[in-house]
This record gives structure tokens, C-alpha cells and sequence, in this order.
């Protein structure tokens, strides 16, 4: 028999329900997913491109192997170094400020219930947690992450999410419960029996806990693993993974049979206009694609020419997105 934690709602939780975005929250799970703590199907290229950043970082900061050290699957995780955003607009900046604000008193207790159980850390990493500025080296770290991994690419990464949030909203708003949670996450299911119906989630620590009008926070990641949010200080959150990543963050699987969108443009041009599922730079998509400056230069000259790309300058930069056309057939493309 299974074990599911219960979140049970009410109709004034739809209006009080909302939906936010975490930077630091993408930060923590970059690390995990770089790390080897979690995988996410379809993200090994970007995975194998920053990795020596990320073997650079280990080396160069020792508070991350401590970060990495807190992570247990299926038991509780310090709150205090990655918690929910306390509202949408929220920078990075403002979350790692919050991190920081934490009582010393707060994250030992965190700290000691994390570690209760869980494999011996580090002698270096212990030495980390005992030190009088604990929340400062963990806070540094978890900057010097989000630096080196999600920053470079948080543009990208933010347009997803942001256009992930516009959709899911909608449909809260609009069909209610069942149609918000349908497809979030295999382990997430949508009950309408009781008085207003509750959200399921597989957990191996299994409660119940009513929203009481206070609506729950839904949060789209990039990297992350369903977490859900149950206890205070925080508020009620649930964090998802967003729709449409893979073609944002790695190239086309070679192995992929071709579709009609291959077939009309051609393979590598398809992969361009896949590619911009968010704005991208020449740059950036020459060190997605692994494509030469030129070859993609060529390809969104094209694109653009058909009306399925424009072109965009904001100071420096230039960058390209895909129209509503441009959306529909990468949209509406489909093997065979």
C-alpha cells in the first residue's frame, strides 16, 4: 500500500493559489543535477557542457561539497539554503538575501534533523556546519553555484519558466484542480473526493494538511525534482518540472528518428528553430547546437527570411525568437 501525503483544499485556495519562479531554487537543483543526485531525462548534453565549470567549482569552493552532502532522497532537506519563493518577481539576489537572514539557531536545527539518519558528511564539510558562520559559507556557495551554472543562461532559463507559469495559471483559473496538477509529476494526482477534493503526492512521509484558503505556491524548474513544501516556516508549494526544456538547453539526439518539421526545414535547421523555444543569442545557440558560428548565422538568416524568426537588438546583444508560426510548427511537429 502506498504512502501519500494529502493536501486537502477549498474553493477560496484557487484565488489565493499562485505561481512563482526560484532562482535559487534552479541554482540548488543545477548542482544536484550536475552532481549526480538526481537525473532529468533529456538534460545530459547541457549536464556533459558545464561540467568542467562545475569540476572547477568543487575544487575551488569547499561549502558546495557541503551543500552536496545535506541531499537525501526521501527525507527532509535543510529548508533554510533552498527555500520557496515568497512571491513571483523575485531575483536572485532577493532569495540568497533571505538565505542569509536566517537565524544561526534556525539552521543548526535544520542542519542536526537533515543530518539525523542520513550518511556521515565529510570531515571538511562537518567542520562547515559546527563553524559560527554557517549560513554565510553555505550562502556563498550557493552563489558561487548559481555564477558558474544558472546565471550565464538564466534568460533562457526564465522564458521557459515564465511561459510554463502563463499555461499552467490558465488552467487553474480556468478548469480548476484537476486540470492545474494533470501531468505535473507521475507521483502527483488530483482526488475530487471530499468536500472540495485534495491534492495526492507519494511520499514517504505521509499526512494531511489542509491549504485553509491560504492557496498553494506552484514553482516550474529547469533542473529540479517534484518537491512539495508542507511545513513552516514555509508556505504551502509545489515545485514541478516545467514544460519544454530539452530543446532549449542541449542539441538534437542524433539517434531521434526524423519528424515533419526535419523533413520540411532540414535536420540541423529544425534543431534551430527547436532551439528557440526562448530567445537565444547566435552564441548561445552556436554552444547549445555545437554548430559553427557561421552555420547558424546562415540557418536564422533563413528562418527569418519565412517568416519563423525575428531578430531583436537590446544593447549589445541581438536575439532571435520564433514567431507565432515559428511556434506552431515546432509546436505541432510530430515523428512519422
Amino acid at each position: 500500500m502506498g504512502r501519500y501525503v494529502r493536501i486537502q483544499v477549498t474553493p477560496a485556495d484557487i484565488a489565493a493559489s499562485r505561481y512563482a519562479i526560484s532562482p535559487l531554487g534552479e541554482a540548488m537543483s543545477a548542482l544536484r543535477l550536475c552532481a549526480g543526485q538526481h537525473s532529468v531525462p533529456g538534460l545530459a548534453p547541457w549536464t556533459a557542457r558545464v561540467r568542467p565549470a562545475y569540476q572547477r567549482l568543487r575544487r575551488e569552493v569547499p561549502a558546495v561539497g557541503a551543500l552536496l552532502a545535506l541531499l537525501r532522497r526521501g527525507g527532509y532537506n535543510a529548508d533554510f539554503i533552498q527555500p520557496p519563493p515568497a512571491g513571483t518577481g523575485r531575483s536572485f539576489a532577493d532569495e540568497i538575501a533571505a538565505v542569509r537572514a536566517t537565524p544561526r539557531e534556525r539552521a543548526r536545527y535544520e542542519l542536526a534533523r537533515n543530518l539525523a539518519g542520513h550518511r556521515t558528511p565529510p570531515a571538511y564539510a562537518q567542520r562547515i556546519f559546527r563553524s559560527p558562520d554557517v549560513v554565510d559559507r553555505l550562502a556563498d556557495a550557493v552563489e558561487a553555484v548559481w555564477a558558474t551554472l544558472v546565471e550565464p543562461e538564466w534568460p533562457r532559463l526564465r522564458t521557459i519558466l515564465e511561459r510554463d507559469v502563463v499555461q499552467r495559471a490558465g488552467r487553474l483559473v480556468t478548469y480548476g484542480w484537476g486540470a492545474a496538477v494533470a501531468g505535473l509529476d507521475p507521483r502527483l494526482s488530483w482526488d475530487p473526493g471530499g468536500p472540495f477534493g485534495a491534492i495526492v503526492v507519494a511520499d514517504r512521509q505521509p499526512d494531511v494538511y489542509s491549504l485553509g484558503g491560504k492557496g498553494l505556491l506552484f514553482v516550474p524548474t529547469v533542473f529540479g525534482m517534484m518537491i512539495n513544501y508542507v511545513e513552516p516556516p514555509w508556505p504551502f508549494a509545489l515545485v514541478y518540472r516545467a514544460s519544454g526544456v530539452v530543446d532549449l538547453l542541449g542539441p538534437p539526439d542524433p539517434d531521434r528518428p526524423p519528424d515533419a518539421l526535419d523533413r520540411l526545414l532540414g535536420r540541423t535547421r529544425a534543431a534551430v528553430l527547436r532551439a528557440l523555444a526562448a530567445p537565444a543569442t547566435t552564441s548561445q545557440l552556436v554552444r547549445q547546437l555545437d554548430l559553427t558560428l557561421g552555420g547558424v548565422g546562415g540557418h536564422l538568416a533563413v528562418l527569418r527570411d519565412a517568416g519563423l524568426v525575428t531578430r531583436t537588438r537590446t544593447g549589445r546583444a541581438v536575439r532571435y525568437a520564433r514567431t507565432t508560426l515559428g511556434d506552431a510548427l515546432a509546436r505541432d511537429a510530430r515523428p512519422g
